[in-house]
């Protein structure tokens, strides 16, 4: 399974010639520059939520992209095919959607969730998913909560995708709690650097996650790894 990350939320997960695209927001982050959002290429988009720090570039990128099927929520999803995007997958939470590749199941978030525009955005998600013998659990933007617990007794998580950037969402002391509620040793950290409210010291959430016995991947923006 490879991971490659593109600043901020957002993560291109490729495993068995399937590319699943989370929270696509590239653009606008000053950090991304160098990234070619015209070149990525994807067969789901999913999207947590509907803040434009997830959702910037999810019509640009589906318009290179249309037989991908974006997945979100009821009112994102509604909110895009407005706007034109026609292969859609919508759902809510507690629901899982079994694919050929795999399977998602949409798990609680507590955060806000409206669109660009002010919409209405429904209720912020999380998403575990099973794919190929791994099972790994993206948090999308969270508080801590006592739900993630319930992600331990149905999945064996192999790795977590946490946000750590604080004030907006978790911080690394929560984040390490929140892998230990899921079962995890692993943590890639998302949520961080993006804007001076969410700018991390990188060497003291590095130190917090040895102590905890946990492994905290923060991957530079352009960069893949395999897991």
């Amino acid at each position: 399974m490879q991971i490659t990350y593109w600043g901020h939320s957002c993560f291109l997960i490729e495993n068995g010639g399937i590319k699943l695209l989370f929270d696509p927001f590239i653009t606008p982050n000053d950090l991304a520059k160098n990234i070619d959002v015209d070149a990525i290429r994807a067969d789901y988009i999913l999207l947590t939520h509907g803040h434009q720090d997830h959702v910037a570039d999810v019509e640009r990128i589906w318009k290179k992209n249309k037989n991908a099927t974006l997945v979100s929520n009821f009112e994102v999803v509604s909110w895009f095919q407005k706007r034109g995007i026609d292969k859609t997958h919508p759902m809510n939470h507690g629901g899982r959607k079994k694919w050929d590749w795999g399977s998602v199941k949409m798990v609680n978030a507590i955060h806000s969730s409206s669109l660009p525009d002010g919409s209405y955005g429904g209720n912020p998600a999380g998403f575990v998913i099973e794919w190929g013998g791994t099972t790994f659990y993206v948090a999308g933007d969270t508080a801590l909560t006592l739900d993630m617990k319930l992600i331990a007794e149905e999945f064996t998580v192999d790795f977590a995708i946490l946000p750590i950037g604080d004030n907006f969402t978790m911080g690394m002391e929560d984040a390490l709690r929140a892998a230990d509620f899921v079962g995890t040793k692993t943590i890639i950290g998302m949520h961080y650097d993006t804007f001076p409210y969410i700018t991390i010291n990188h060497e003291h959430v590095h130190a917090l996650a040895a102590k905890a016995q946990k492994e905290l991947k923060l991957l530079q923006i352009g960069e893949t790894i395999t897991l």
